[in-house]
């Protein structure tokens, strides 16, 4: 089974995506050839469409999968089948599953304001005022080096973002100002911005990050709302809430489609909520 997990992963890379990535997209297939093996005792080649579906039923049940988890799943394995097995996907026989969409937690703007400036760590606190005040993911501000920050321009190059296209992100002044502290009391650093304690040559990665906001909301006795992602939305409810249209948030989000973008007019305070129902509006002309 193990040449069968090796070639999904080659097949995988050929698409030019991250090592992580790849990790990512392997997790289940990985699940799925275990389960062969010790279940079905049978190659990839031979499995039956029940039998497919009977390892996702299986999948959710053992692993407590959401049903956009098992979507994930069942993608990969479309792939595995397209490009490893080269064997026709049928997707009337292993659907989609429909699953509920709920809205982010979003901070308000003096909550953000607040969690920021509540860090004494310097470098935390730089990323976290470079996540909010550019509404960067998470992988963008911890791969950031040296030369992407141009305080001329007062920009950010993000290169290669998820979207597999380089962009330009506000540099905010504030923000600049606790880059600065931190750099200077950081040993100036002019490769990766945010190196690994102890290790110049890589950055800081995600895990990192994720870990020091948890620690920081169990230090202040906050509900644990806040992920990386927090900022990002953040940032981008704030903007349409300050009256910034979509399509530049769009564009300073790096999103591909306006559709990502479109959450933030529900995600506003001022947004849907600023609607008059027109049944209100009748009343002034018909009401008697």
């Amino acid at each position: 089974m193990d040449d069968y997990l090796k070639q999904f992963r080659e097949m995988v890379s050929l698409r030019g995506l991250t090592g992580h990535t790849v990790t990512s997209y392997s997790t289940y297939i990985r699940a799925y050839l275990d389960y062969l093996s010790s279940f079905l005792h049978k190659t990839p080649e031979t499995v039956s469409w029940p039998e497919l579906r009977d390892f996702i039923r299986w999948l959710q049940k053992e692993k407590g999968l959401s049903d956009r988890t098992v979507n994930a799943a069942i993608s990969q394995l479309r792939f595995f089948t397209l490009y490893v097995l080269h064997q026709p996907w049928d997707a009337t026989q292993l659907p989609l599953r429909r699953f509920d969409s709920y809205l982010p937690y979003v901070p308000s703007q003096k909550e953000t304001w607040d969690f920021i400036h509540s860090f004494s760590n310097l470098k935390h606190k730089a990323v976290l005022s470079l996540m909010y005040s550019a509404g960067l993911r998470v992988g963008e501000v911890c791969a950031l080096r040296y030369e992407d920050i141009s305080r001329s321009s007062m920009r950010i190059h993000i290169c290669h973002s998820k979207a597999r296209s380089d962009r330009y992100a506000i540099l905010s002044s504030l923000a600049l100002e606790i880059l600065t502290s931190y750099w200077f009391s950081h040993g100036r650093p002019t490769g990766w911005l945010f190196p690994k304690v102890n290790r110049p040559d890589q950055h800081m990665v995600s895990y990192t990050v994720n870990q020091f906001i948890s620690a920081k909301e169990t230090e202040l006795g906050l509900p644990h709302h806040l992920t990386c992602h927090s900022f990002r939305h953040a940032f981008g409810t704030h903007l349409y809430e300050n009256g910034t249209d979509l399509l530049t948030i769009k564009a300073l989000l790096g999103h591909k489609s306006l559709h990502s973008t479109t959450i933030y007019v529900h995600l506003a305070s001022n947004g849907t909520r600023n609607a008059a129902s027109p049944f209100d509006q009748m009343g002034g002309a018909f009401h008697a």
